[in-house]
């Protein structure tokens, strides 16, 4: 495990983890929200929440997290997830490294604290698998583990845990699944581990089967509104608020100090909700939403899901670019440069879909001859569009329609693939001559459809070599996709705004590796 503690440069990487294996299961974890109401956003709550700690951190690593998560937490989940964090925080040793009884400590007082959040704690929740974890990581506290194994071991005492879960709450037994809660922080846990144990973040397994129809159609929340917010002032009482606003809606939580406290509650008044707390404090990260249109969504996304006709794989870098397919309706299989996937991963993710068809995005000219040998072995009827680049695949994505077979999705995908123009830039990993150009380690390469044109020591004269390039040919719209070590993108859209004023340019995290940007013009 690094030497690092969890207020510097190790924190910040223990919280990309945890940050990107919630990203990675996020859509599925909102599905699964039936409790305390189904408006299907806690994997969405739980990341956002997670992002706000990892933000943080990126502005100064030595950021008060605790804080920082407790006042960007949304939903629910998030307010616990918090509670959790801080808990968990209060006893990582700040320098040094961490081992197996440090990491029992930091679970048990985040259990304690979440517990402690939560005036009626109900079992078969988040909590539930927090104490679950704590009491393995105490058990085997003493066994002289190597920290590695020690992650393995809690992950897999949690995701039995998890499996419980279903059994230990009504509502989850009545719906047939896990608790959304629960498993988002079982996919932290899972992150982290990764992290430690140098691997790959796997696919989580334990949440992906179909969701039952019986977790589709649910009752509406009592009251409407999820309303959060974080209040501060030297007139902010947590107990004197609490009974206060008991009154007004259910699934209350404040938690906090005096002075400063973030509060959660599903009212019908969420006007008056605010009004209670500028009488006594400041208010900040207000968020409310009405959980009756997001029952509704989520019915309509899950039941449109099961019966759809055809479904899309799209193979793809990183945890941004794998947000954009999803929410354009794709699932996605870990790959691209210098990362191909199997096969048998392609054709598995294609079996997987909720569809009687399928079409498959390669998104890399490397991935393609793979993508045409999974489209041949699965059981269903699925069509390769060959995409080779990202930038295409997503373009393909405007022409999809899950209610179309996948003979027609393709002929439409592949014209929409058609008029997209992709270019990137990328770096030398090693000297070399490419096509022309003679090309030293370390130097930014520029591409323009894959072939390369231009070469510099400095990514931002090169980028702009590069869509000087493609913005040749008349576009309306430029997209660009960051990756791993992008920088210095505000000053590119201001050089675009200025030089082609009329463009609309839209910016994307894609956290792809190998190319610090993509670019693509329609």
């Amino acid at each position: 495990m690094p030497e690092v503690g969890p207020r510097r440069e190790g924190s910040l990487a223990f919280a990309r983890a945890a940050l990107a294996a919630l990203e990675a299961s996020r859509a599925r974890i909102d599905d699964l929200n039936v409790y305390p109401v189904p408006d299907g956003d806690t994997g969405t709550n739980m990341t956002l929440t997670m992002r706000a700690g990892v933000d943080a951190l990126e502005r100064d690593p030595d950021a008060d997290v605790g804080r920082a998560i407790l006042m960007g937490a949304r939903g629910n989940s998030g307010v616990i997830l918090s509670q959790l964090v801080g808990g968990a925080l209060r006893e990582l040793p700040a320098e040094g490294p961490v081992d197996a009884g440090a990491v029992a400590r930091a679970l048990r007082s985040a259990s304690d604290a979440g517990y402690a959040a939560v005036r009626n704690a109900q079992e078969g929740t988040i909590l539930t698998v927090a104490r679950a974890l704590a009491e393995r990581a105490e058990a085997i506290a003493d066994a002289g583990m190597p920290i590695e194994d020690a992650l393995a071991d809690l992950l897999a005492h949690g995701e039995e845990a998890l499996a419980r879960t279903t059994e230990q709450l009504d509502v989850l037994r009545q719906a047939g699944v896990v608790d959304a809660g629960a498993a988002g922080l079982l996919e932290i846990v899972r992150g982290i581990a990764s992290l430690v144990r140098g691997e790959e973040l796997p696919e989580p397994a334990p949440i992906l089967e179909p969701i039952p129809l019986e977790a589709i159609h649910l009752e509406l929340s009592r009251f409407r509104y999820c309303t959060s917010f974080f209040v501060e002032g030297e007139g902010v009482d947590p107990e004197r608020l609490e009974p206060e606003l008991a009154r007004l809606g259910d699934s209350l939580l404040v938690v906090g100090g005096r002075g400063a406290v973030k509060v959660h509650l599903h009212t019908d008044e969420p006007g008056t909700v605010l009004s209670l707390a500028t009488a006594v404090g400041v208010i900040e990260e207000v968020d409310i939403k009405n959980m009756h249109v997001q029952t509704v969504e989520r019915e309509e996304r899950l039941l449109s899901a099961e019966e759809c006709v055809c479904g899309v794989v799209a193979v793809c870098a990183g945890a941004g670019n794998r947000r954009l397919f999803e929410s354009l309706g794709a699932a996605c299989v870990e790959g691209g440069q210098s990362m191909n996937p199997s096969t048998a991963d392609i054709a598995a993710a294609v079996e997987a879909l909720p569809a009687s068809e399928a079409v498959v995005l390669p998104n890399n000219k490397n991935v393609i001859l793979a993508a045409e040998q999974a489209v041949g072995a699965t059981s269903k009827p699925a069509l390769l569009v060959p995409t080779r680049s990202v930038q295409a695949g997503l373009g393909a994505m405007v022409g999809f329609d899950a209610n179309r077979p996948a003979e027609e999705n393709a002929t439409e995908m592949t014209e929409a693939a058609a008029g997209v123009r992709a270019a990137a830039v990328t770096r030398a990993s090693r000297d070399a001559v490419v096509g022309e150009l003679a090309v030293e380690e370390g130097q930014f390469l520029g591409l323009l459809d894959g072939e390369p044109f231009t070469v510099g020591p400095v990514l931002q004269p090169v980028a702009r070599d590069v869509l000087e390039r493609l913005l040749e040919d008349d576009a309306d719209v430029l997209t660009i996709l960051v990756g791993e070590d992008g920088e210095g993108v505000d000053d590119l859209v201001a050089f675009l705004r200025e030089e082609h004023s009329e463009l609309e340019v839209e910016v994307h995290e894609g956290g792809q590796p190998h190319y610090p940007l993509l670019f693509s013009a329609e």
